[in-house]
């Protein structure tokens, strides 16, 4: 019978085997880093890109801000005051005869709820000249109200329309448990002008 003893006092080590073990594991994290070095100059560029794209924007915006505040001060000017007062009247004149009570009961008619009805209209002019209603509405329920808010937000001709205060209706009125004052920015000529964009 015969034995093999190692009579070596360290065991025997290839290290070609060592050598191709840690040169590929060496291999992979050089391309790990290039693939992270080469992403991470990407995304630097990018954001060097965009940061660009922002000044660029930021510059316009301050020259239409540097501009809007020179046509205001010279209208506000004492010399021109009687003209800006002429042309916010005849702004607000033509704003008031656009405004059709017959269309906006129309549009009010397509969105309304069944069981609530309206009480009052009230059209008035802001300060940037844009034409708001604030309705008066009654009906059964809460929910009636939040489904005419809902609709008029998808109808054309309604915008930032929110519920300002509710109130109890106290039975005046037959079904009537609540009233809601809802306030809405009304744009009349938004369908017309959908139209004649669609058929350009």
């Amino acid at each position: 019978m015969r034995l093999d003893i190692n009579l070596a006092t360290q065991p025997y080590e290839d290290p070609r085997r060592f050598w191709f073990r840690w040169g590929m594991a060496l291999i992979g994290l050089t391309l790990v880093t290039a693939v992270l070095l080469f992403t991470a100059l990407v995304g630097l560029q990018s954001a060097i890109r965009d940061h660009a794209i922002m000044r660029q924007y930021q510059a316009q915006i301050a020259a239409r801000d540097n501009e809007k505040q020179s046509a205001e001060a010279r209208l506000n000017a004492p010399q021109n005051r009687v003209i800006h007062d002429r042309s916010q009247f005849l702004n607000e004149l033509f704003q008031r005869k656009s405004f059709s009570w017959t269309k906006v009961f129309e549009d009010l008619e397509r969105v309304m709820p069944p069981r609530l009805h309206l009480v009052s209209i009230r059209p008035e002019m802001t300060e940037d000249n844009q034409l708001q209603i604030k309705l008066v509405v009654a009906g059964e329920s809460r929910d009636r109200a939040i489904e005419l808010v809902r609709k008029m937000e998808d109808s054309q001709h309604f915008r930032q329309t929110q519920i300002e205060q509710e109130t109890s209706a106290g039975g005046q009125n037959f079904g009537d448990n609540v009233q809601f004052e809802i306030t809405a920015y009304y744009a009349p000529q938004a369908e017309s002008a959908a139209r004649q964009g669609g058929g350009q």
